[in-house]
C-alpha cells in the first residue's frame, strides 16, 4: 500500500473515531442528565443507548482496521497476530448488525402505517451481516496465505541446507 493511501485511510479512521466519541459523549450526557428538550419517551432513550453501543462496535472496527493497515505497511500482515484483529473486526461487524436489528425493532411500532421502512431496515441489517461473511471469507484467504508463507519459509530452509 502506498504512503498516500495509508495516510488517507488513517485520516479517515481518525475522523470516524473522533466523530463516534463526540456523538457518544453527547448522547451519554443527554441520557444521564435527563436534560432532553423533547418528550423523553422510553423509545427515544432506548435508541440513544443502542446508538452508544453501536458506536462502540464502530470504534472497535476502526481500531482493528487501523492496526491491520499498520501491519500491511510494515509487511507483517501475513502472521498469526493479524487473526486477532480480523476476528475482532468480524465480531464488531456482527455486533453492529445486532444493534441495527435492535434499532429496527424499536422503530417498528412507529411504522405500522408504512411497514416497508421496517423491511428495508431489516434488509440493511442482513447486508451488514453479509459484510461480516465477506470478511470471514477474507480471513480464510489470510489463513491460506499465512500457511503458504510458512510452507515457503520451510522450503527455503530445506533449499539452503541442500546448497
Amino acid at each position: 500500500m502506498g504512503r498516500l493511501t495509508v495516510g488517507a485511510l488513517r485520516a479517515v479512521l481518525v475522523v470516524v473515531f473522533a466523530g463516534a466519541v463526540l456523538v457518544q459523549a453527547s448522547l451519554v450526557w443527554v441520557v444521564v442528565s435527563g436534560s432532553d428538550p423533547e418528550d423523553g419517551s422510553a423509545a427515544l432513550a432506548a435508541l440513544r443507548v443502542i446508538t452508544v453501543v453501536g458506536l462502540v462496535a464502530v470504534q472497535v472496527a476502526v481500531v482493528c482496521v487501523g492496526r491491520l493497515v499498520g501491519m500491511v505497511r510494515r509487511g507483517t500482515v501475513f502472521s498469526d497476530a493479524a487473526f486477532r484483529y480480523v476476528d475482532r473486526l468480524i465480531g464488531a461487524i456482527v455486533a453492529a448488525a445486532v444493534v441495527w436489528f435492535a434499532v429496527t425493532a424499536v422503530n417498528a411500532p412507529g411504522q405500522r402505517d408504512d411497514p416497508g421502512v421496517t423491511v428495508i431496515m431489516a434488509g440493511i441489517g442482513v447486508a451488514v451481516l453479509g459484510v461480516a461473511l465477506i470478511v470471514l471469507v477474507l480471513r480464510t484467504l489470510l489463513a491460506q496465505a499465512v500457511a503458504r508463507e510458512g510452507e515457503a519459509a520451510r522450503m527455503q530452509a530445506e533449499l539452503d541446507e541442500v546448497i
